[in-house]
């Protein structure tokens, strides 16, 4: 080969490695640099929160609250510490001021039941208690217990002119709020931690002051009985008062503001839309109507001279509608109908 092309050919080799380590340098200098870990953040105790928001008046279930991480510098001594409370113990007492989502919850926020003032915290604002009595029949036979929500239903009989008696039987309240049984405000456990069924005498229920009136007027007209509603009738009931325009949701409301609503739309008392029955929907021997009676006509006895001044006619025409007066000539009677201006014809 000749030299000068070799030579030649030794510079190119010699430029292109020199080009290849000079870009390889280029981009390992441009490298994306490697990221340093960040500082640890002082963590704190985990503290007992609200997992929604808690009304005045709650009352407290397990899925109600729940333990979260909070910065050590902001716990206070009111707080409940995991590992230090026993959120159990914390079951069945009564929110007394109002929780928001994610704040803790305090020691003064919360009732127990026994505690002084805690059917009162049990209260909505608004709401007022009435107690009244049941048996094991009227009652359920005890499966209601506090939180549960129930129906009044009034059975009655009324008896009619003729003598006979219409039985009928009348849901005249919907969806209370069963605050306590006799003087207990929380359910009953055993050892195992299972729910006691018992027989109770008294049922207190949270009601609006004119329902109030309502179920202490009930109880002097026949027998009250419960009727235990499901779970899941609440939302049935917020659904049918949405469609007919009870409840009115404004359009620029948060979603806390409506979810406050729909939560105070379900738990309201319903004392209207009422339904009932009668023994004749049961029975065929049995009325399911009471007859219209008419006001029983006024007797009047008057010698053989009349107020028409004539003899009247035995047997006569059939009876007259409306008001009548029967006068009595002798042994003769006639009904007279009695004219607006009260005069007889």
């Amino acid at each position: 080969m000749d030299r000068k092309k070799l030579v030649l050919l030794l510079g190119a080799l010699v430029i292109a490695i020199g080009t290849a380590l000079a870009a390889r340098s280029m981009f390992a200098g441009t490298s994306t640099p490697q990221a340093e870990a960040a500082a640890p953040v002082p963590v704190g105790p985990k503290v007992l929160v609200a997992n929604r928001a808690l009304p005045v008046g709650t009352i407290i279930t397990a899925d109600a609250m729940g333990f979260q991480q909070w910065p050590e510098e902001l716990v206070q001594d009111a707080y409940f510490i995991d590992g230090e409370s026993d959120v159990s113990q914390l079951l069945g007492t009564v929110v007394r001021f109002p929780i928001t989502a994610g704040e803790p919850v305090t020691q003064g926020s919360l009732v127990s039941p026994g505690d002084r003032g805690f059917l009162a915290a049990a209260l909505g604002p608004g709401m007022r208690a009435v107690t009244v009595p049941v048996s094991a029949k009227t009652g359920v036979a005890g499966f209601v217990f506090p939180g549960d929500r129930v129906d009044l239903v009034l059975t009655q009989t009324v008896k009619g002119e003729d003598g006979q008696a219409l039985k009928a039987s009348e849901t005249i309240l919907r969806n209370l709020r069963v605050l306590a049984t006799d003087q207990s405000t929380e359910s009953v456990t055993n050892e195992a931690g299972r729910t006691v069924v018992r027989a109770f005498r008294t049922v207190t229920l949270e009601v609006t002051p004119k329902i109030a009136e309502k179920v202490a007027v009930s109880q002097t007209i026949g027998t009250l009985s419960l009727s235990l509603r499901s779970i899941a009738d609440n939302q049935t009931e917020l659904e049918r008062a949405l469609a007919s325009g009870d409840i009115k949701v404004p359009d620029d409301a948060t979603p806390e503001e409506e979810e406050a609503l729909l939560r105070e739309a379900m738990a309201r008392p319903v004392d209207k839309g009422t339904t009932y029955s009668t023994g004749g929907d049961v029975s065929r021997f049995q009325r399911s109507s009471m007859p219209v009676m008419n006001s029983p006509p006024v007797r009047v006895s008057e010698p053989s001279m009349g107020v028409s001044g004539g003899p009247a006619v035995a047997g006569g025409p059939a009876a007259p509608s409306g008001p009548t007066v029967r006068i009595t000539r002798g042994k003769e009677t006639e009904e007279v109908p009695v004219a607006k201006s009260g005069s007889t014809r």
